[in-house]
């Protein structure tokens, strides 16, 4: 396999990172390896395997080997590290990816890395908010299409319109956003946060923007009056309490923990609320005998073989968006470094701002 590119002009990649020069021209491009199943690869994967076999058939390794084996060798020729979101298929999470975990926390972590390349597998906007809080680095995502619902319910123009409608009043935007929206924003928030973040405006009226549900729940815990928006994410959004108290009816020890981007009846239903660190954590620290995540279906694969002697009820609820990440992909970004995140400077300057604002507010 052949770079076309000197180690110093690679060292300087970073540093020149989306001013005038493709990711493709600053790194060049690899060769693309052979894919076949050998010995050699079975080999090397087998501890890989090992993290996965309750969601992979065996017939089916032979499959995903032969990318995982050559992702996990160029990724380090490259000098690239794979952040992977909490949604994304088990290969992924459990095979290739060097960091997992929700949006922020890979935005935050992707700030600590050596590597000078982040490979995000996630959607768009999360990897908008790791080149945000990095940019000097270079920040692909495997497909640029993965898209969120969310955050495309709302542009910076609705924002600027909803400043118009109602001045002085602190727009707190949900990282689920793009760039430009955050840009608008006073302040960011997550949704293990949200509650805090508005209350630590002094208006006693707050825009909680764009879902809809999230902001509604965060007003059940607050005095304050919460201004919302109509953006819901297309997986919460179908799950309904409804179906949850049929689980519960059919079997009382199931636990159930909703994400707040549910609707507030869904929570009401719930055992738990959480963001989904928060509800990764809870089922890491209660250890319930059956657990129901209302959120989407990767991550229960993803965590059960953390969490020995816990048995998962999947309602499953996919995100179509998460699911245009797969292996091919990410080795395709690798080899041609495509597709490059980039955000205009003027609009990065302010919406870094809103978010380093929510990291900082604890001190």
């Amino acid at each position: 396999m052949t770079r076309m590119e000197t180690d110093a002009g690679k060292q300087a990649a970073g540093q020149t990172a989306g001013r005038g020069t493709s990711a493709a021209e600053r790194f060049g491009v690899m060769e693309r390896p052979e894919l076949k199943y050998t010995p050699a690869v079975a080999r090397e994967t087998a501890h890989l395997y090992d993290r996965v076999r309750d969601h992979i058939p065996e017939i089916e390794w032979p499959v995903y080997a032969p990318y995982i084996h050559a992702i996990n060798r160029i990724k380090k020729e490259r000098g690239a590290a794979i952040l992977a979101h909490n949604y994304q298929t088990p290969e992924i999470f459990h095979c290739v990816a060097d960091i997992a975990g929700d949006s922020l926390q890979l935005a935050r972590e992707a700030t600590l890395v050596d590597e000078q390349i982040i490979i995000q597998c996630g959607v768009h906007f999360m990897a908008e908010t790791s080149k945000l809080l990095n940019p000097d680095k270079t920040v692909l995502i495997p497909d640029m299409k993965a898209g969120c619902s969310l955050s495309e319910s709302i542009t910076g123009a609705d924002v600027r319109l909803l400043k118009e409608r109602y001045p002085g009043v602190p727009v707190v935007t949900y990282v689920n956003t793009s760039a430009e929206v955050k840009a608008e924003t006073d302040m960011c928030c997550t949704s293990s946060n949200a509650v805090a973040v508005c209350e630590s405006f002094d208006s006693d009226t707050v825009l909680c923007i764009p879902d809809e549900y999230l902001a509604m729940n965060v007003a059940k815990q607050t005095k304050k009056k919460i201004l919302t928006w109509k953006g819901h994410c297309e997986v919460h959004e179908r799950f309904t309490a409804e179906e949850l108290l049929a689980y519960k009816e059919a079997d009382p020890t199931i636990e159930i923990i909703g994400h707040p981007e549910c609707h507030p009846d869904v929570i009401d239903v719930c055992d738990y609320s959480g963001s989904t660190a928060g509800m990764i954590n809870y089922v890491k620290d209660t250890r319930p005998s059956r657990v129901l995540l209302v959120t989407e279906c990767s991550m229960a694969s993803n965590i059960q073989s953390e969490v020995e002697g816990v048995e998962f009820i999947k309602p499953c609820n996919l995100c179509p968006h998460m699911k245009r990440i797969t292996l091919p992909k990410i080795l395709d970004s690798l080899l041609t470094m495509t597709e490059e995140v980039l955000v205009e400077p003027e609009i990065a300057d302010r919406a870094r701002l809103a978010v380093e604002r929510m990291i900082n507010l604890k001190h």
